[in-house]
């Protein structure tokens, strides 16, 4: 028995790691941040799909939409109250309902988006001195006219969750949200910087579809010397 669940242990581990390994891996240090210079490792399994991506920005953009659900049951409740019978029992509850929704905090577009994160698949890791990872749940790239990109990635957890690696150095306000969005800016060479969502705000490019920093030149570099490992 015990050889089995080592084997089957195996089995799992080799099936939730890709044979090819990740598509990308990025190398840099960070800045800016508490612990600086630490160095860096990224590493990307997939990019995130159009239906992940849309999933997200959903989530995002109309924060009381997942709110809005139980609303649907209470009303099914109280299409059975009309009904009499045992249904009136339901129709009870559903009113109940209507009144637990009401007294609920509102939805915001953070709270709404890191719940949405645990929903979707990881698409890779981010890897520094701590002796976890974090995980990426959406990976996106947006190539520019000029041969350079833009980098999008969130992971499901606020970097220095559990430290103060990443505490933001300076005078620069930190942020509340509970993941972290990253951006990078690399040039037609992989090569460039990276600054995330420690002190800056999240919003959404209508262009590209997707979420991205609020003004991003204004910000703090996080993350120097960004480079494609070959």
């Amino acid at each position: 028995m015990i050889l089995a669940l080592i084997i089957l242990a195996a089995g799992l581990a080799t099936a939730q790691t890709p044979a090819s390994g990740p598509i990308l891996r990025l190398n840099a240090t960070t800045d800016n941040v508490s612990g600086a210079p630490d160095p860096i490792r990224i590493d990307l399994l997939r990019w995130s799909t159009d239906a992940e991506r849309d999933q997200l920005l959903s989530a995002w953009t109309s924060p009381g939409a997942a709110a809005a659900a139980p609303a649907a049951g209470a009303r099914g409740g109280a299409e059975g109250a009309r009904g009499g019978g045992a249904r009136g029992g339901d129709g009870a509850r559903g009113r109940g309902g209507r009144g637990a929704a009401a007294d609920a905090p509102p939805a915001t577009p953070e709270g709404s988006l890191a719940a949405a994160l645990g929903k979707v698949p990881t698409v890779g890791y981010v890897w520094s001195s701590e002796t976890a990872g974090y995980s990426v749940h959406y990976a996106a790239r947006l190539a520019q006219p000029d041969g350079s990109e833009r980098i999008i990635l969130i992971t499901d957890r606020r970097l220095g969750a559990w430290n103060n690696l990443w505490k933001p150095a300076g005078a620069a306000s930190p942020t509340d949200y509970e993941f972290s969005l990253i951006e990078l800016h690399l040039n037609s060479k992989g090569e460039g910087e990276g600054k995330a969502s420690l002190t800056g705000k999240v919003t959404v490019d209508n262009a590209a579809k997707t979420i991205v920093l609020e003004n991003y030149a204004a910000l703090p570099v996080i993350l120097k010397g960004v480079k494609r490992a070959k």
